[in-house]
């Protein structure tokens, strides 16, 4: 199901990383919280009653400014509102509205987006009543919070998520669909043209040339496949923070869509740290992946070249190092409809049930040679294992301790999975519970 994205703007002061903070930890709600890849700038995934959404957190907009700072914050923020689902503008009550807050209400309302105003700082009843200067905003009713004391910070989630579909509902298209991603310039586009055999999308040498995500579908033996080509940026930036900020962006919505992603790395360039940026975002996701080393028509080589390459790879992927390598180019076509049968194996693999006894049996006999070890001197016993879910794979382990687990053993555990029913290219969810 795809996931709804929620950005945070306003002025600078107002209170946006508060609310972001205040938001994150209602309800036990984060579900992992990534570091800005710009300046000053979060990303969270949080559920509320039972709605996920990803939660941005954006840096003071100040519209007219010219300096190099705020301007990147600026045109940050701007990517975050064309991206966004639903913009929180954010506003200070007690310091009523300003020239700033009216220019970035236009803004906002020629965005066309769903907007909530969030009047902010109002810490007692008797400063609700200031809320109502910004109807002049003219952006709907405003909603009067306290983000620094938590006052009703339970009705405007109650409020962002009425229209949001609760998290495990079936997406209605029984399609595999196919993200494709991966750093600006690394040949996206090209890659899904070559599947498709005809020049379906743009294709330059400036990076960021694709605006918005292009799906396109390919009839293969007979079954239709959903291509998501997804853009590196929206617009040339000299900006190198925004580069990364959108292409965030677009990953985490593109991810939330897909069944299996294909993420292209340049073979000149190798594993960047953006890469594994990405990589981690859709582990993170429990989204099952190919790696695709694209460009390799460019590279010097014998037949060992591609040997010490994947070797290379795999050691940078240290935990993740389950994942597919495949060496491809999307201007020649070389291994490009090989990919696709890859990733056909890998959704294979991530709809793979085991039978309960023989889980049991192989597992119970790998604990028994490497039995778990705990700090605190209390014996831990796994008594039953057991697998619950596919697409992920999910795998419900019964001790007496649960929370003696240590994460070495649940490394070690995976491996075990691994070893006996490979899941290749799949991230697996390893739950403990009390018998």
């Amino acid at each position: 199901m795809s996931q709804w994205l929620v950005a945070i703007v306003g002025r600078p002061n107002v209170g946006k990383s508060t609310l972001f903070n205040r938001m994150m930890g209602s309800r036990k709600a984060i579900v992992h919280n990534v570091p800005g890849v710009t300046r000053d700038r979060h990303y969270g995934d949080a559920e509320w009653a039972g709605k996920r959404f990803t939660l941005i957190d954006t840096g003071g907009y100040v519209p007219e400014s010219q300096s190099v700072i705020e301007n990147a914050v600026k045109e940050q923020a701007q990517i975050a509102i064309d991206e966004a689902d639903v913009v929180l503008f954010v506003v200070d009550g007690t310091a009523g509205c300003l020239p700033t807050d009216f220019e970035l209400a236009g803004i906002l309302r020629k965005a066309g987006k769903k907007v909530i105003l969030v009047v902010n700082k109002l810490d007692n009843t008797q400063r609700e009543s200031l809320a109502g200067e910004f109807f002049e905003l003219g952006l709907g009713d405003p909603l009067p919070v306290s983000a620094l004391l938590g006052l009703r910070t339970g009705d405007l989630l109650d409020y962002i998520t009425k229209d949001f579909q609760p998290s495990g509902v079936e997406p209605a298209d029984s399609r595999l669909q196919i993200a494709v991603l991966g750093r600006p310039n690394v040949g996206k586009s090209s890659f899904v043209n070559a599947l498709l055999q005809e020049k379906r999308n743009i294709v330059t040498d400036i990076p960021g040339t694709t605006r918005d995500p292009v799906d396109a579908t390919l009839k293969y033996h007979g079954e239709e496949i959903v291509l998501i080509d997804t853009a590196g940026l929206r617009r040339r930036s000299k900006i190198k923070e925004s580069v990364e900020f959108y292409s965030t962006v677009r990953t985490i919505k593109s991810l939330e869509r897909c069944g299996v992603a294909v993420i292209l790395l340049d073979a000149q360039e190798g594993l960047q740290h953006q890469d594994l940026r990405i990589i981690d975002l859709a582990m993170q996701r429990h989204r099952a992946a190919v790696l695709a080393v694209n460009k390799w028509d460019l590279i010097e080589k014998d037949d060992q070249t591609a040997k010490m390459l994947e070797k290379a790879l795999l050691e940078r992927l240290r935990v993740y190092d389950f994942l597919p390598i495949i060496f491809i180019s999307a201007l020649s076509g070389q291994r490009v409809h090989k990919t696709l049968e890859l990733v056909k194996e890998v959704d294979g693999e991530q709809n793979k049930r085991v039978n309960t006894g023989q889980l049991n049996e192989l597992l119970g006999r790998d604990i028994r040679n490497v039995p778990p070890k705990s700090r605190s001197g209390k014996e831990l016993r796994i008594n039953y294992i057991t697998q619950v879910k596919v697409r992920p794979p999910v795998f419900s382990f019964f001790c007496n301790e649960p929370k003696l687990v240590e994460e070495n053993y649940k490394r070690y555990l995976e491996n075990c999975l691994r070893n006996h029913f490979v899941f290749r290219g799949v991230p697996l969810v390893l739950g403990f519970k009390q018998k």
